[in-house]
This record gives C-alpha cells, structure tokens and sequence, in this order.
C-alpha cells in the first residue's frame, strides 16, 4: 500500500542518505506538498560531517521548495559535552542555514533536564526557531514543560513494538502537536494501519517507513513512496 495519509497529521522526515546514493528519494521529499511536512532531519555523518558540495545543493533544492529544515545533533543521553552539541549545531547554521535543530538520543531521566534546559536555551540563541527532542521512548514529563522542547519523539522503535506501545497518563495534558512517533520496518500492507495508529495515539506529528536494519531512515515515509520503488537498506 502506497500513499498512506497520515490522518490530519504531518509527517516528520528523517532523510538520512546521502543525495548521492538516492537522489530520487531527495527530488521526492522536495516535490512534497509542504503543508504536509512538518520538518525535514538533514544528517551527513551522525551529525554536520565534512563540507559536502552535493549535499549542500540537495539541501539547497529542499529549502527552495520551502520546506522546513532540522539538523541533527547526537546528545549520546547528555554525555556529549554541551559546547560539541552546540558546535554542530552552529556549523549546520554556517553552512545550510538550518531554522531548526534533531537533538538525538536525548535522556528521559528528570536528572538530565538542567543539561537539555541549556542545550535548548542554546539552540534558540544560535537561531533554531524549533527545537526537537529525540527521546525514543516517553520521558519524565518535566521534558514537556513549556519553552523546552517544541517536539518531542516519545516513540522510535519497530512496527511490532509500536502496536503494543502504552500511553503514560501525562500526555493527555498536551497537544498532540507537541508529540512525534517514528515508526520502521512497517509492512507496506500495515502503511494506512500504522498512520491511522499513530493520528489514534495523539501523536501530530508522525512517520512510517519500511525500512529495516542499522539505518531504517534511508528509506522514505509511505506518503512519499507513491510511484516509486521503496529503497531497502544495504
């Protein structure tokens, strides 16, 4: 099944491979209605990598077509220093003009939440107008506190996983819109089915892709994939 809607959800893209490898998933996300996307994850090497002139372009052509871009940050669960966090945050600034930051693998501990106050103050000052936290799992709810985080990413695991996940109780005091669920190695079958899930479970902001193994991300969002063929991990 291909075209999916996302309910009256917007979609969250990872777009984690290189336009070189796949530049039709690249010209794909660019042709996106984006009234549809919440945001697009730019991530060259786990972060900003090494000045890349066809990434530069590819990214160029994303923020032509007027859609919102993200960098992303790897938080390793607050061991990663606060000024190296900030650095690539900066240097996604420098070089592709970022509005927004994909702080990854952000702690759920309520003991972490000073360190991510700081990292997301930081953000804002650098000029990230959005602020997202890759948390994978529901975190305290101190992490949804207002002028924190404007998304946060409370699922990112696999189909099987997502089916049988439970909603803490502290959600319901928030917006949809505040919640984003990233869901792989959906079956095309189970694509309406996981968009359908993810609009029931009040997250506003979603994404179900096929993909499978290290990099699940390298693979498009089902809404995207119509008419095309579905780029399996290597």
């Amino acid at each position: 099944m291909t075209g999916a809607s996302h309910q009256d959800g917007r979609l969250l893209v990872p777009l984690y491979v290189h336009p070189a490898v796949d530049p039709a998933a690249w010209q794909a996300v660019a042709a996106a209605d984006p009234k549809r996307i919440a945001a697009v994850v730019l991530n060259l090497a786990d972060g900003p990598g090494e000045p890349d002139q066809v990434f530069a372009d590819a990214v160029e052509e994303l923020r032509a077509a007027g859609l919102p871009l993200l960098g992303y940050a790897d938080t390793d669960y607050g061991r990663r220093p606060h000024a190296v966090v900030v650095n690539d945050i900066l240097t996604y600034r420098q070089r592709h003009g970022i509005t927004g930051v994909y702080l990854d693998q952000v702690s759920t501990a309520p003991g972490a939440l000073p360190h991510y106050r700081r990292l997301a103050t930081a953000a804002r000052a650098a000029g990230c107008a959005t602020v997202v936290f890759g948390h994978g799992s529901h975190p305290d709810p101190g992490y949804a506190e207002v002028g924190l985080a404007d998304l946060l990413v409370t699922f990112e695991g696999d189909w099987t996983a997502y089916r049988e996940l439970a909603l803490p109780l502290w959600t319901a005091r928030h917006a949809a819109a505040r919640f984003c669920h990233l869901v792989y190695d959906v079956p095309a079958e189970r694509a309406g089915e996981a968009a359908t899930l993810i609009a029931a479970r009040r997250a506003g902001v979603g994404c179900a892709v096929p993909g499978t193994g290290d990099n699940p991300w390298c693979t498009l969002p089902y809404e995207l994939t119509a008419g095309r063929p579905v780029t399996e991990p290597t």
